[in-house]
């Protein structure tokens, strides 16, 4: 890699080398006018990443513009490492999601655990402890070796990083179309606790107070990583692999406890991890927010390679790093606490009045820039928008609805679709129970973990529905939204607010830019009606592959929730013979982007199911009341693959059996996936109380010992399986289409 005293300005201009770091020829012409010159090498490295859509959001700030931000309950809303919500007695909790789709691509284990890495240095940067880990995966079908392998090493990774440093992985969805065969995604989302006095801000306040750079030493992995995550995969992609970064997931431990300590001395000022574009984002991000400048000395910067030039130093995204200020004369005292964990804690600069972000490298000034064009004055688009002709078309399609020969039969191949299968090959694999506070484990319609010394708990989930946003971004919008607030009820929490991780292909493609729009108006509404604030996020574009082939749009929803009373946590699963089955919710035949289509045509084409944001607010209010009063004995949303799967899903952990009559058109009723719908069971004695308070509830049958699936209809068995033979199907799916097993 050249140094900035190798290329001079003349020759950066004259080849195009900004080109080749993601810069557009108006975007560096903004730089030149900018600084009032020609840029050096270094400054445009600069730039470009602190420009990258990754960094910057050019071109979805006018999209992310619409989210509902704040409410009563938010502390801190976007724009930190992570949000905050108030749960009372003066703890909050702190949760974001994330994105490492393009290294996971390139390198699945590396890509993913560093992925882990770089969201639980989110969480405790903010000074909250990680208490918890999920994930959202898409990839393409099982049936391709590529994907197999992208598939058991993405989950490989993110075991082997979330288990070493000692925070329970508890939840997460994992979903397969080849709309994903090119370009998986993979993303990550940790929540933590902490107390109100104790939040931290990424500020860099104080002239004249100490940047110190703290944690592993900084090599050249991840160069340019930033950029690499805002372009196309292509086939050169794998020529990328050094912009993917390597992490330890021990020294990341190390670090967690080192800066949970730190953030309760009085000296510190700030703090920050260097994630994305590493020491040039967090330092010029610092001061760009305290309205303050920067100066660093870059020989000071610990170094894991020798001969490594400022523009690598800045732009690397080694992991396990951190960035405080603290005040001046007090940086042995800082440095003291991270040598108890064997951590360097080194002063490498300092908060100046001027707002220019300078740095100096062998005596020689080797970038000076108005700090706030880095982090504030990033370029916005607002990029033209147009309606897909797919979309038209499927609007105009006749309602899809298809003809089954078998019900048993379909109910087996839809148990063995790899998105409705079970996930326990995945789920295994990870630590759930570490730090002894989960009480819910993986598998169920939310995660769920007590807050240690209180009678609370946390529900927490991931949920996107991809297929529904693909055929009406603003319907399936609303139902990401929607289906994760429902998971969180069924557990017995109230919903708090999300984290999104808007996935979607080049956003200078229209279509896609739509696509964007109308699935962040659907969010945004969802959320206002729920009263869930978008609190933090991630944008990852240019998911693309095969020559400009887009993913489905994927903007995935994390959603916290609050169990106030630890006697309201809520199983998926039934509990005991002779509880009263209920179904909550008529179905409407809507199978458009349903398994079931998608099981019997290899496609998904048509409208999805309408949501009703007022029925889904009284829906799931009900089902909170009843829990509250104690009259639930489980509650489980229907999702994919409609009632008959999830009769199915809630008799399989205690292995119990039920019998349920159903009326009317048996495909509709079996396998709709309209909204808004929850199948809950009620002890016998509890029955009419809850009747009173849920009149619109339908009563479908019983649960029973017998260890039989059975429905009938008019009269007729339609369906009779025992319980384990459908089991061994869904949990059989997984395991076999995978080259080992767990």
């Amino acid at each position: 890699m050249p140094s900035t005293l190798e290329v001079n300005p003349e020759k950066i201009e004259e080849n195009r080398l900004y080109a080749e770091m993601g810069l557009s020829d108006q975007e560096y012409d903004s730089i030149k006018t900018i600084l009032s010159r020609r840029p050096n090498y270094t400054e445009v490295g600069l730039f470009s990443v602190m420009w990258s859509e990754h960094c910057s959001y050019k071109n979805s700030k006018p999209v992310l513009s619409k989210f509902p931000t704040e409410a009563a309950h938010v502390l801190q809303g976007p724009g930190e490492g992570a949000g905050v919500i108030d749960i009372g007695d003066e703890q909050a909790v702190v949760f974001k999601i994330e994105s490492h789709n393009h290294p996971s691509a390139v390198e699945p284990y590396q890509g993913a655990a560093t992925g882990v890495g770089g969201i639980l240095r989110d969480v405790f940067s903010m000074g909250a402890r990680p208490i918890a880990l999920l994930n959202s995966l898409r990839f393409g079908s099982l049936k391709h070796p590529r994907v197999k392998y992208l598939f058991e090493e993405v989950v490989h990774g993110i075991a082997g990083y979330g288990n070493c440093v000692g925070v329970p992985t508890v939840g997460g969805e994992v979903q397969f179309d080849d709309a994903y065969a090119g370009n998986p995604l993979v993303n990550a989302m940790c929540v933590g606790l902490i107390n109100h006095q104790d939040i931290q801000k990424g500020i860099a306040s104080g002239v004249g107070n100490t940047v110190m750079y703290v944690g592993a030493k900084t090599g050249r992995d991840g160069i340019h990583g930033a950029t690499f995550a805002s372009e196309e995969l292509t086939e050169e992609s794998e020529s990328k692999r050094p912009s993917v970064q390597v992490g330890d997931p021990f020294m990341e431990k190390l670090l967690i406890e080192a800066c949970l300590e730190v953030i309760h001395h009085d000296a510190l000022v700030g703090i920050q991890d260097m994630g994305a574009a590493g020491l040039t984002s967090s330092a010029s991000e610092m001061a760009s927010k305290a309205g303050t400048g920067m100066e660093m000395n870059l020989d000071l910067v610990p170094q894991r390679e020798r001969g490594m030039t400022g523009y690598e130093m800045m732009l690397s995204e080694s992991q396990e790093r951190m960035l405080l200020v603290v005040e001046t004369g007090r940086e042995q005292e800082i440095a003291d606490i991270f040598d108890k964990y064997d951590l360097e804690a080194v002063a490498v600069g300092h908060v100046t009045e001027e707002r220019q972000f300078r740095l100096r490298h062998h005596d020689v000034v080797i970038a000076d820039v108005p700090v706030d064009a880095l982090a504030e004055d990033a370029p916005v688009y607002h990029q033209p928008s147009q309606v897909p002709a797919y979309f038209t078309e499927n609007q105009e399609r006749d309602p899809y609805y298809p003809v089954i020969d078998d019900l048993s039969e379909t109910l087996h191949a839809l148990l063995k679709q790899p998105t409705i299968a079970s996930k326990e090959w995945v789920y295994d694999q990870y630590d759930s129970m570490v730090q002894t506070n989960t009480v819910v484990t993986p598998g169920s319609d939310a995660a769920v973990l007590r807050v240690r010394g209180t009678g609370k708990a946390l529900a927490m989930t991931t949920d996107c529905n991809s297929r529904y946003i693909y055929l009406d971004p603003e319907t399936g919008g609303k139902i990401a939204v929607a289906e994760a607030a429902r998971n969180i009820v069924c557990s017995g929490g109230k919903p708090l607010g999300i984290t999104d991780g808007l996935n979607f292909g080049s956003p200078e493609n229209p279509e896609i830019y739509w696509q964007m729009e109308k699935s962040v108006d659907g969010m945004s509404e969802a959320c206002r009606t729920l009263n869930t604030p978008v609190i933090s996020g991630n944008v990852s574009l240019y998911n693309e592959a095969h020559g400009g082939q887009a993913i489905y749009p994927t903007p995935v929803v994390g959603m916290v929730g609050l169990i106030e009373d630890l006697e309201h946590i809520t199983r998926s699963d039934f509990q005991e013979p002779g509880d009263v089955i209920f179904l909550l919710g008529d179905a409407r035949p809507e199978f458009g982007g349903s398994e079931l289509q998608g099981l019997l045509e290899g496609q998904h084409f048509g409208q999805a199911p309408e949501l009703d944001l007022e029925t889904e607010l009284a829906r799931q209010q009900a089902v909170q009341q009843a829990i509250a009063a104690g009259l639930l004995q489980s509650a489980h949303d229907v999702a994919e693959g409609g009632l008959a799967v999830a009769l199915a899903e809630s008799m399989f952990t205690n292995g119990l059996g039920c019998e349920v009559d159903v009326d009317g058109d048996l495909t509709t009723e079996l396998f709709s996936e309209t909204q808004s719908r929850f199948v809950v069971s009620v002890a016998q004695e509890n029955v009419a109380a809850f009747e009173t308070m849920v009149p619109e509830a339908k009563q479908i049958g019983t649960v029973t010992d017998s260890g039989v699936y059975t429905l009938t209809s008019s009269g007729r068995t339609i369906v009779e399986e025992p319980t384990t033979s459908l089991r061994d199907t869904w949990k059989g799916a997984i395991p076999c289409l995978v080259k080992s097993k767990a």
